[in-house]
């Protein structure tokens, strides 16, 4: 990901399918023209499920058995109960780890890298104040332990104690007069204006970042273009638009902020003399903005003043000394012009606290709907979701190459590529960096797909699928329900 000019962020496309799975497949059922094959296609796309659900069981359980042992709230107790020794917990922490990035590649969960991260944060949208991590809150051992010994490529600054996990790309929109906002843009403009007429510019230049309000919602069409795997979205900001009094500074105005779809946080809090902490937090984000993107890293400290609020309160503090000081000096001293002085120099003080408060309490309200709105789950049920996200992400692509090749015959890796992807563009109108290659190790591995001396990849047919993959144990355990409801 990288940024593009000024205000357009380059995205890349990503392999993961966003159409529901049931729809894939009624859609691609409907597609078929005989109702024998509807059937069939059917019967094959529950098989396939099915199997695939079965390869992936036992490296799940163990996954979330290792997980019972670092879960913040029980972990520590059942770690006593298995009385292992320190070395022990140690691999099982790692191997925990190790399931868990695994898992995290086959749900297209990707580590966000410095160089994403810089982008999402060259810019604001709703997020105010600098916010900071507790760097003593946090542990460093695990993480800087898991990644020497599984390295990893473009590791961002900060994963020795922490790592964000992003997939997916969406977009948020806020409709609004943002009065205060223009009004502090067209100040900014002014104020950057004089520094540079003046020559100041060096010393006091300081980069706007206006305060947006929350305003009412609604939809706007977004501006994308193509161009190979990528795609570009425009930010839209009130700093980088043209403000007159009679167009858009008394008029709404849309801004818009690229999101990420899904974040998953991982990291384990510091220990203490008095305690040996071996939890392992691992929390889930939904449609979380990337210029607000700090809301998500976990032990913030509380926000204050900024360095250039404390310089200018000294700066103010000093003028007006200087002022009055210069005022009382003289032969005559006007008690009315030293009042009016003082009276500005501790109004724009007082300007300048209720303006960080206002910031405060902005940022606390999106903490609290980060933690109600945006955190889908967290622990256990971040886990359960991204193994039952792995699973479906591998039946979809499956489903979809078995079709295209049985609709089109004999392709190679790359011609199968082009037409899932388009397949997905004209009948679901989405788009995807298709996973051609994963979805051929599953048909082979299933025994459905060949490949030829050429190079090229032709399936069975669907009675012939559905004999190859056989009734599963699923398809018994229904038959015996179902027998059982009848008596």
């Amino acid at each position: 990901m990288g940024k593009k000019k000024k205000d357009i962020i380059q995205l890349e496309r990503e392999s993961v399918i966003p159409i529901q799975k049931p729809k894939i497949i009624s859609s691609l059922a409907n597609l078929l023209e005989q109702t024998s094959d509807r059937a069939d296609f059917l019967r094959l796309c529950q098989r396939i499920e099915y199997t695939i659900r079965a390869w992936y069981l036992l490296q799940f359980e163990d996954m979330m058995q290792l997980y019972t042992l670092f879960d913040p709230i029980h972990g520590a107790q059942k770690l006593e109960q298995q009385n292992l020794t320190p070395e022990e917990v140690d691999e099982f922490e790692i191997k925990f780890l190790m399931y868990l990035f695994q898992v995290m590649d086959k749900s297209n969960f990707r580590i966000t890298t410095d160089d994403e991260i810089e982008v999402a944060l060259s810019a604001q949208y709703r997020l105010n104040l600098p916010i900071v991590v507790d760097e003593s809150m946090l542990d460093k051992r695990l993480l800087t332990t898991y990644f020497t010994k599984h390295p990893h490529d473009n590791l961002p600054y900060f994963a020795d104690k922490y790592i964000i996990f992003r997939r997916g790309i969406g977009i948020d929109h806020t409709t609004g007069y943002f009065f205060k906002s223009k009004v502090n843009t067209i100040i900014v403009r002014a104020w950057r204006c004089f520094l540079k007429v003046t020559g100041l510019k060096r010393v006091f230049f300081r980069k706007s970042r206006p305060q947006f309000k929350n305003d009412k919602k609604e939809s706007i069409e977004i501006s994308t273009e193509a161009e190979q795997d990528d795609l570009y979205v425009e930010r839209i900001r009130v700093e980088n638009m043209k403000l007159s009094i009679f167009s858009k500074l008394l008029s709404k105005i849309t801004i818009q902020e690229p999101t990420f779809d899904r974040i998953i946080v991982v990291y384990r809090r510091a220990n203490t003399k008095k305690e040996n902490k071996r939890g392992i937090y691992v929390k889930h984000f939904k449609n979380i903005p990337m210029a607000d993107l700090e809301i998500v890293l976990p032990e913030k400290r509380n926000p204050g003043l900024t360095p250039m609020d404390w310089v200018k309160f000294l700066v103010s503090a000093v003028i007006g000394l200087v002022t009055v000081i210069s005022s009382l000096s003289m032969p005559k001293a006007d008690i009315r012009v030293i009042f009016a002085i003082l009276s500005a120099v501790i109004g724009y003080c007082v300007k300048t606290y209720f303006s960080f408060q206002r910031n405060l309490f902005t940022y606390q309200s999106l903490i609290t709907q980060s933690v109600y709105d945006k955190q889908l789950d967290s622990g256990r049920g971040t886990l359960l979701h991204l193994c039952d996200e792995v699973i479906q992400q591998e039946v979809k692509e499956v489903i979809l190459s078995f079709f295209m090749l049985m609709k089109w015959g004999k392709a190679t890796r790359q011609d199968l590529d082009v037409w899932c992807e388009e397949l997905i563009k004209k009948e679901f109108n989405e788009s995807c960096n298709f996973d051609v290659d994963d979805a051929v190790q599953k048909l082979e591995k299933l025994g459905i797909v060949a490949q030829d001396s050429k190079g090229s990849y032709a399936c069975v047919d669907l009675k012939r699928a559905n004999e190859i993959i056989g009734t599963t144990t699923e398809e018994v355990v229904l038959t015996a329900k179902q027998g059982d409801s009848t008596l």
